[in-house]
């Protein structure tokens, strides 16, 4: 780093996203199946307006839920793994494909001393939205757009399809409401929903069994998630409190 690291149809949906199946207990859902790589991808569709591109999140919350994603994509990029609060990097494995995936890990290979959870999630976080979007932009799913009136211009980023940006949120919002099994990926998605806070939004006016339903199914996940989203809600706890307080 140049910095240390501070510790603080199918034809109708998009083609790599995979329909939830129906009649499966979600623990072996989460099991079977192995999620897409780029859960950093759909968590910021989750975490923008489809239309508009506006942020649902405020700007710590969101950019630790992406960093958490992109440790996500690494650890199924077969580079890293979580125990106890700490990230282990693997010196041999699969190079990464996705340009993203590998600028992190040669940079985490870079700074062996670092090996805390919480410290690559805050690293990482201060660079995650814009590099996450130019990824996606590089992909198609997104384009830069000059927003704000004259006197306060910036450059964005905005969907360039509704649909494919409106699917991740549509998607999880119905399964979690209608009682449906998940697909690992979702269940990921899930956990990153509940521990950045999202999940008010996703479940706004939900009966409280689909409120329940989020919690069983993140709880379900294998255990090596739990101290990654631990961590993650831990961080975002700690930004809400020094917000409110600030």
């Amino acid at each position: 780093m140049n910095t240390s690291p501070a510790v603080g149809d199918e034809s109708t949906r998009p083609a790599r996203h995979e329909p939830a199946p129906s009649h499966r207990p979600a623990r072996a859902v989460v099991a079977a199946t192995r999620a897409p790589l780029r859960i950093a991808d759909d968590f910021y569709f989750l975490a923008h307006h489809d239309r508009t591109g506006q942020p649902r999140l405020f700007g710590t919350a969101l950019s630790l839920g992406l960093a958490a994603g992109l440790l996500m994509e690494l650890h199924y990029a077969g580079r890293i793994s979580f125990s106890q609060g700490r990230v282990h990097v693997w010196r041999d494995g699969p190079t990464p494909t996705d340009w993203l995936q590998h600028r992190i890990l040669d940079r985490m290979l870079a700074e062996p001393q670092h090996t805390t959870t919480r410290v690559w999630l805050s690293y990482l976080a201060t660079t995650a939205g814009e590099q996450v979007a130019q990824r996606m932009a590089q992909a198609g799913l997104l384009q830069e757009q000059t927003l704000g009136p004259w006197w306060r211009r910036r450059t964005g980023y905005v969907p360039t399809d509704m649909n494919t940006a409106a699917w991740p949120w549509a998607r999880l919002s119905q399964q979690l409401r209608n009682h449906r099994d998940l697909y690992e990926h979702d269940v990921l998605l899930a956990g990153l929903v509940l521990h950045t806070q999202l999940d008010t939004a996703l479940l706004d006016g939900a009966p409280w069994a689909a409120r329940e339903r989020l919690r069983c199914l993140v709880e379900q996940l294998w255990p090596k998630w739990h101290g990654l989203l631990a961590e993650l809600g831990a961080a975002v706890g700690a930004a809400v409190l020094s917000h409110r307080t600030s």
